[in-house]
């Protein structure tokens, strides 16, 4: 009887017990769920950025590939390429080209014999005043075209002005061996020419006055390539005093005067891609009458050689032993 009581007992707690951990569990369960997954991130906020780390990598098809180099047909590779959203590739290869300045001066103009020195009241004069103005109407139809480009442009004073300011600039630039600025006021071709032969030199040049207002004497307008692509040159006259001297490296003057002024007749090209938006007008060239005289050329300096110096010397000094008189024995 009491071994049966002691029974009852003892299983009756159990199920207390069990009764008492069953409400624990729910009632945390209630309190804070817990969800554990093994797929997901524990910070679901980057979710989009962790996917963008992953790379989806195309493995080749070697099976296709093989087809295509055995097959070189062009519907064959026509279709293989739109599959892929791939432009097909050309056989040639074409690359941007912008043609600056025009390589050459456009018909060169003839300046008058005698120019600067025959007055225009005698005979010679006048008859160079009548071929220029036999010569004006191609001038005057560039100009017009110039214009029809350039609304704002005017001769004078507008485009002597800018042209005399180039032209001082350009031949500061280059005294001071400012290279890269030089293109500034000076076209490709005109640069090459400008900076010849100067290198190991020192050059000193000054503009004192003009003799005559500088003017424009010639105009041309032309097309490269394409109809609308034009360049403009005017060839503006220059009759100016100027100085300039030229020092070997050593410093030694080697042409010209500091001091000595001469009067300078220049007839200097200017250019200009005037279809462009950003087009400058810069020197092109200059022009050089045939029936101008020739420079005096420059003094060169070299390196003495002294040796064979010193053995001429020794061969023209006299013979001791041959200067001697013999006397005849008594």
């Amino acid at each position: 009887m009491f071994r049966s009581v002691h029974t009852v007992y003892t299983g009756l707690n159990k199920l207390q017990h069990l009764n008492c951990n069953v409400q624990n569990m729910l009632t945390i369960g209630c309190v804070g769920q817990i969800r554990c997954r093994s797929n997901k991130h524990y910070k679901p906020e980057f979710k989009k950025l962790r996917s963008q780390k992953v790379l989806k990598v195309e493995l080749p098809d070697y099976e296709n590939e093989k087809l295509d180099s055995e097959d070189y047909s062009p519907e064959r590779l026509r279709t293989r390429y739109k599959e892929k959203g791939i432009q097909p590739t050309r056989p040639w290869i074409e690359r941007t080209t912008f043609i600056n300045n025009t390589g050459s001066i456009i018909e060169p103009y003839v300046p008058p014999e005698g120019d600067g020195k025959i007055s225009p009241i005698s005979t010679a004069g006048a008859k160079q005043k009548i071929e220029l103005l036999k010569k004006k109407k191609e001038t005057w139809q560039a100009i017009r075209k110039i214009r029809q480009n350039e609304e704002e442009f005017e001769l004078y004073p507008e485009f002597i002005t800018k042209a005399q300011d180039i032209y001082l600039k350009a031949h500061t630039t280059m005294v001071n061996k400012d290279k890269q600025n030089l293109l500034q006021y000076v076209t490709e071709k005109a640069y090459v020419e400008m900076l010849h032969n100067i290198d190991n030199k020192t050059l000193r040049w000054s503009f004192i006055k003009s003799i005559e207002p500088p003017r424009v004497v010639h105009a041309r307008v032309t097309d490269i390539i394409t109809q609308d692509n034009l360049f403009a040159q005017l060839t503006v006259r220059f009759h100016t005093k100027q100085t300039l001297s030229v020092f070997d490296r050593f410093g030694r003057l080697i042409f010209g005067s500091d001091v000595v002024a001469k009067d300078v007749l220049e007839y200097v090209v200017f250019e200009k891609h005037i279809v462009n938006q950003y087009g400058m007008w810069r020197i092109h060239g200059k022009i050089i009458p045939d029936w101008m005289p020739p420079k005096e050329p420059a003094t060169v300096t070299n390196i003495l050689n002294i040796e064979a110096e010193t053995e001429t010397a020794l061969e023209a000094q006299p013979d001791e032993a041959k200067s001697k008189i013999v006397l005849p024995d008594a």
